[in-house]
């Protein structure tokens, strides 16, 4: 890896004269007088921003260590501070370079270009730098020392040369929610093209009861279907829930079990490890519910959920095929975390992508996420903008066309 020179000077001519106004409370910061570095993960933990980094959040910058240690896989993490005139990092962009394939996504064409790349290895494959997180949705950091505007522009005019130095020709700044448009939008004078990355999904559970959700919300087949489901599993040995805020003594039961989801996922993306398993309910047990199903005495069911304001995020899922499908354990799951939510006083159910069929009959909407997308070559970048509507991974997915917000993922 190239050593990174400390500061670049980018032409930033465009915000001469401009005034920015911060948030209440904050420094007022212009961008011709902020200042773009790269740290590593020990350099970023002993700037005084970063224990507030992405507070709020449930994935705040207790994640992003986690994640650094626990997903390996090629992936070189390291993170933008953002200082302002006086050298105080006043924000922080966590990123990481790997080798991506542009055609992951693409299923049906995996035999061709298994050929293609006989003869040609790194075909459609490019270092990239992602600005975001490896194990979620990217975030910006909070606007109370710097408005979330200014640290756009900033990581729009300081990026190039940094991914220059780094290797890494193609840049994303990976499944950022739909909220952020409007902010991200510039992004589109520097040459990036935005596509949507497969949704999250968002369920409303304000409800009294699991009964009057399924009353309300569902249609009678589906109400039907899942009743003979529930039964299903009811007419067997008992199942027992446990709630936990660390897994660690259990680990050895459940992590098979999210093995065996991750080896018949037709998607596959980052594999966790059992540290990090472990390490979230130890560093982050105010964030972090763990719910394992038990039948005869062994885990046959696990779900990773993490919680933040009203609503419960589910994570990570694992089952026991040998009973699950019998079982109906996925829906079962469903059940038992929508009930713990709802007598906690959660009010949406959210779930990260794929699987996207059941979360249809269960008038689950879509939660958009986009891609921001620049290849550093003015040519391939101009090819790169025509082609990748046609590389986006949501085309792998024709069910997501049938939810009823399908339009917000492109709007």
């Amino acid at each position: 890896m190239n050593e990174l020179p400390r500061k670049f000077q980018p032409d930033l001519a465009s915000h001469r004269g401009a005034a920015v106004i911060a948030p209440r409370g904050a420094a007022v910061i212009a961008p011709r007088d902020a200042t773009v570095e790269v740290m590593t993960g020990d350099e970023i933990a002993r700037c005084r921003r970063w224990p507030r980094a992405f507070a709020g959040r449930r994935k705040d910058h207790r994640y992003f260590e986690i994640v650094s240690r626990g997903i390996r896989q090629g992936f070189d993490y390291r993170y933008f501070a953002l200082r302002d005139a006086a050298g105080e990092v006043r924000a922080v962009a966590p990123f990481f370079v790997l080798d991506q394939d542009l055609c992951a996504a693409m299923i049906g064409a995996r035999p061709a270009l298994a050929a293609l790349r006989r003869l040609w290895p790194r075909f459609l494959t490019a270092r990239t730098l992602m600005v975001g997180c490896a194990a979620g949705e990217g975030h910006l950091d909070g606007e109370d020392e710097m408005p979330h505007d200014v640290q756009v522009r900033l990581l729009r005019d300081w990026i190039p040369r940094h991914a220059e130095r780094l290797g890494a020709p193609l840049v994303v700044f990976k499944e950022f929610p739909a909220k952020y448009r409007g902010v991200l939008g510039c992004l589109a004078d520097a040459g990036y093209t935005r596509v949507p990355s497969y949704p999250m999904t968002r369920l409303d559970i304000d409800y009294p009861s699991f009964e009057a959700y399924m009353a309300d919300a569902l249609s009678r087949k589906t109400r039907r279907d899942l009743r003979l489901k529930f039964r299903a599993a009811a007419a067997a040995p008992p199942i027992t829930l446990a709630v936990m805020s660390d897994i660690t003594a259990r680990i050895a039961e459940v992590y098979p079990l999210y093995s065996q989801v991750f080896a018949r996922s037709k998607w596959r993306f980052e594999k966790l490890t059992p540290q990090f398993f472990c390490e979230l309910g130890q560093k982050m047990p105010d964030k972090v519910r763990y719910f394992v199903w038990t039948k005869d005495a062994r885990a046959v069911a696990f779900s990773l959920c993490m919680v933040e304001g009203d609503d419960v995020f589910a994570e990570y899922l694992g089952l026991d095929y040998s009973c699950a499908l019998d079982l109906h354990l996925y829906h079962y799951a469903f059940r038992d975390v929508v009930r713990w939510a709802m007598a906690n006083g959660y009010r949406r159910f959210r779930s990260t992508g794929l699987n996207y069929d059941p979360k249809l009959h269960l008038r689950a909407t879509l939660d958009p996420l986009d891609l921001y997308v620049r290849h550093g070559s003015p040519l391939v970048n101009g090819v790169l903008a025509r082609v990748l509507p046609a590389l986006e991974p949501t085309r792998a997915a024709p069910v997501l066309r049938r939810f009823p917000n399908y339009d917000e993922m492109w709007a």
